[in-house]
């Protein structure tokens, strides 16, 4: 008889810790197979997997069959004071596990357990029954309200058409499409077929998210469960093991279209009992026994120009994996990272074993590891790869609902953060900002340590406040007085500061990636109500909301005011222009940038040398800031006095904006210095790398040395982002694996494929590790027009590059050219040829490169003043 296996978990509704002592009853639907069993989950909240009766699995593979390719079975769970919980239709595959992951939901007082009952009815799949696949591509065109793709966090599914009185839930991303894909194929595929469903199916759902196709409408989802609109979504249903697997590893793919930024819209259908456009589940299956892979299936359904997009940009993810896996005895801040976030974990999973934060990958690391594995189905080996790390960040994250807790003021180099100590003790009676920021930095602290009470963030240092000050003060070998002077603030900033990487999901203030309006919940609308409180003292046209999470009435209107105060539209919705001018904002506030009701950027009359007080301080933290994408501004201390070396930053500023170069501060001075720091402050952090020049030498199997590390480091950081580049791990002997990476990088990437890294590859390894760093194209608007000092060529980057690109699409739009570039500053090979395009038109001599006589005809042809070029030129 063939069997397959199912895995009972609980947890409650309410918890995030296994749920022990649930009484499972479990019976046959299916005539075929008879039975009855009775169980319970143990200590951890599982109960031990059990085999259970199923069909051949030869039957899950013909398109064709009659028989029904599963059994089907009813599960009941009962625990006292939890209402009890039926699952009807779960399915069991042959050679396959499928989850239960049952969320039992605590019983109120005032109704019975039965009338709390809960019941969930698993459909037939659709691939025997019918009625699976996805929405057709949109045709009416949407344009993109994100500007980047962001794997979120959750997604919001409606339970129904989108115009449907039905129900909204909102679950995890990686349990949502766990579960469209346990709804829409069979977990007896082979693997790459079920990788290539999984893709698109991740792609699909993100290009919903990305677009904001339905909020846009003014609906509160992101994504329905029709198939007529979207995908298969069953609320409640048992997964497959194999499922949560795949997902975990290719979770933060996409697929998208060469030279588009947009995820794909991913049309796909059964291919039998309905037809489509797009890919055809059943095919996938034909083409993955012809031997292609994952890649190979999806460009055959959606065309050669296909690629899967790995991003490391995931929302409420703590920190991006390191891009090659953790095992014992590795040691760093990686090993640091990983074990603080299972120091929070076991904290609810105590099970799981205890776990020393020293950044020492040892034994108990490792038996902790394995265990988490073994509990979120993982392959349990103790070593932190990819799907491992980010399965352990999502948990982390959910433990706590710590999403995007970000970072409080601007830190930099210790010059200007929310966390310097201000002189004044605060104590019982105690009122104000900095008292809420004790107050925040307490409750922060309190989501990791379970001995630290919540507080509320109002500013006023009362009882409780006192008690919490006190535990901290307990906890961290400091007099225990419930007063904090200079001591315990900077205890307090420091503990705050070690959790901060975790807390940080891509930099202070980074916009979530998705509006927050009136009805949503959770930490980030907490940090709005925060700032908007820290806002509130500086600005009497403020109104303070309380930081309770809750996106209500009060909150609603506090955000109005603040937009229409600030010169936003005022439609109480944040985001991402309000959440950015909010975090400006909070900052100058928290960091004593800005004088009573006066706004950032707003001129606070002529400062020269001599000058001191706030506005000295808000000139030298934007002059510190231009100072680092500029070598010719001087970093200077931001301290409030106008001396020397604040007049000779503002020269440098001058000379380099064209204006009157005398190191005095007028409107003009400063109306370009505040619109360049906002130009550059929103334009992405400052990309540096220690990078290598080609060494001279040809680099084959049997090389070894420095040069073949730095080359198997780049090659690994490309696998992170492209499936199809094999990575041999990092190694200073150039082996044949290695050379296997390389042939695997150069088939991408159109190079000539001998496994030899010669000074193209070379090049083209640093190219794209140098735009995998920039992660999103730098915005054109935030640099003067760049002048390049030299010949630009395959390999260069920078402004001037980037510059080059923009003027090279805007002649492919004004001639229907089809040669668009992405404009990320890299000089690739679709830059190249679009140069090469040019000089051909142009009468130019076709060499490819771009020296003063190219620079100059490219700008003339795009219409542009030309100084800049006939300088260069002339130079």
């Amino acid at each position: 008889m063939s069997n397959g296996k199912l895995q009972v978990r609980s947890a409650s509704a309410r918890l995030s810790a296994g749920l022990p002592g649930v009484q499972i009853s479990l019976r046959s639907e299916d005539p075929r197979y008879p039975g009855v069993y009775a169980f319970a989950t143990g200590e951890d909240g599982n109960a031990e997997p059990l085999t259970l009766p199923a069909p051949d699995k030869g039957y899950s593979l013909q398109p064709d069959s009659t028989v029904q390719p599963y059994s089907t079975w009813t599960l009941q769970a009962e625990k006292e004071g939890y209402a009890p919980l039926t699952l009807a239709g779960v399915q069991v595959f042959e050679g396959q596990t499928t989850l239960a992951q049952l969320q039992m939901t605590p019983l109120d007082t005032v109704r019975t357990a039965s009338e709390q009952a809960i019941t969930v009815d698993i459909p037939p799949h659709p691939l025997f029954v019918g009625g699976g696949g996805s929405g057709p591509a949109p045709v009416e065109y949407s344009p993109f309200v994100l500007d980047q793709v962001v794997i979120p966090q959750k997604i919001t599914v409606h339970l129904g058409r989108p115009a449907a009185s039905a129900q909204n839930v909102t679950v995890s991303f990686q349990e949502y499409i766990a579960n469209v894909a346990s709804s829409e194929v069979y977990p007896t595929w082979p693997e790459q077929a079920l990788r290539a469903n999984i893709h698109a199916q991740i792609s699909l759902a993100l290009n919903r998210v990305y677009t904001e196709w339905y909020p846009s409408k003014g609906y509160s989802f992101n994504i329905t469960n029709s198939t007529s609109y979207d995908q298969y979504y069953v609320r409640g249903r048992t997964v497959f093991d194999v499922m949560e697997r795949l997902t975990a590893d290719i979770f933060n793919t996409y697929v998208r279209k060469t030279g588009t930024r947009n995820p794909y819209y991913t049309e796909y259908c059964d291919g039998k009992q309905v037809s489509c456009k797009g890919m055809k589940q059943w095919g996938t299956v034909d083409r993955a026994n012809e031997g292609m892979n994952a890649l190979a299936i999806l460009r055959y359904y959606y065309g050669n120009d296909i690629e899967i997009i790995r991003t490391s940009n995931i929302a409420s993810i703590p920190q991006s994996y390191p891009g090659s896996p953790l095992r014992r005895g590795d040691s760093g801040a990686a090993v640091r990272t990983i074990q603080r976030q299972l120091s929070r974990i076991v904290q609810d999973y105590p099970g799981m074993g205890k776990i020393t934060v020293d950044g020492v990958f040892g034994a108990d690391t490792e038996a902790v590891v394995k265990a988490f594995q073994k509990q979120f189905s993982l392959t349990a080996d103790g070593v932190v790869g990819r799907a491992t790390w980010y399965k352990i960040s999502y948990i982390y994250v959910s433990v706590k609902d710590l999403a995007e807790l970000t970072s409080e003021g601007e830190t930099i180099e210790g010059e200007v953060n929310g966390g310097a100590w201000g002189g004044t003790v605060l104590r019982e009676g105690s009122t104000g900002a900095s008292v809420q920021q004790v107050q925040f930095w307490l409750n922060t602290l309190a989501q990791f340590d379970s001995s630290l009470p919540s507080l509320t963030v109002d500013g006023k240092y009362g009882p409780a406040t006192t008690a919490a000050v006190k535990a901290f003060q307990s906890a961290n070998g400091l007099l225990a007085d419930g007063v904090v002077g200079e001591k315990t603030w900077n205890k307090l900033f420091a503990a705050y500061s070690q959790v901060e990487d975790d807390m940080n999901a891509g930099g202070p203030g980074r916009y979530p990636g998705t509006p927050l309006r009136r009805g949503d919940r959770g930490s980030n609308v907490q940090l709005v109500q925060f700032y908007m409180r820290i806002a509130a003292t500086n600005y009497s046209a403020l109104t303070s909301p309380s930081v309770d999470g809750i996106f209500g009435a009060g909150t609603e209107t506090a955000v109005k005011k603040f937009q229409s105060y600030f010169g936003l539209t005022a439609d109480g919705v944040v985001g991402e222009r309000t959440w950015n001018k909010l975090y400006e904002v909070y900052t100058d506030v928290a960091n004593k940038l800005l004088s009573p009701n006066l706004r950032p950027g707003d001129f606070p009359g002529t400062l020269r040398q001599g000058s001191s007080g706030q506005a000295v301080r808000e000139l030298q933290y934007y002059l510190f800031i231009l100072s680092a994408y500029y070598a010719a501004i001087p970093a200077i201390a931001i301290d409030g006095e106008f001396g020397p070396a604040t007049t000779a930053a503002v020269k440098a500023f001058q000379q380099l904006m064209g204006l009157t170069v005398d190191g005095i501060v007028g409107q003009a001075t400063w109306n370009k210095l505040y619109a360049q720091f906002t130009q550059l402050r929103t334009s992405g952090p400052v990309v540096t790398a220690d990078l290598l020049s080609w060494p001279g030498q040809l680099f084959q199997v049997g090389s070894q040395g420095q040069y073949v590390s730095y080359i198997t480091f780049l090659l690994a950081y490309a696998a992170y982002f492209y499936p199809q580049v094999q990575s041999p791990g990092i190694t200073d002997i150039y082996t044949e694996a290695v050379a296997n990476g390389i042939r695997s990088f150069q088939t991408l990437f159109g190079l000539e494929v001998d496994g030899i890294t010669g000074p193209q590859t070379w090049n083209a390894l640093t190219v794209v590790f140098l735009s995998l760093m920039a992660r999103e194209p730098i915005n054109p608007t935030a640099l003067p027009t760049p002048r390049p000092d030299q010949t630009l060529d395959y390999g260069s980057t920078g402004p001037a590059v980037l510059q080059l690109q923009v003027w090279l699409n805007q002649l492919a739009r004004e001639y229907q050219s089809a040669l668009f570039l992405a404009e990320d500053g890299v000089y690739g090979p679709a830059t190249r040829a679009a140069v090469l395009a040019f000089q051909q038109a142009a009468g130019l001599p076709e060499t490819g490169f771009v020296d003063a006589v190219t620079w100059l005809a490219i700008r003339q042809q795009a219409n542009l003043d030309n100084e800049e070029g006939a300088a260069w030129q002339e130079s």
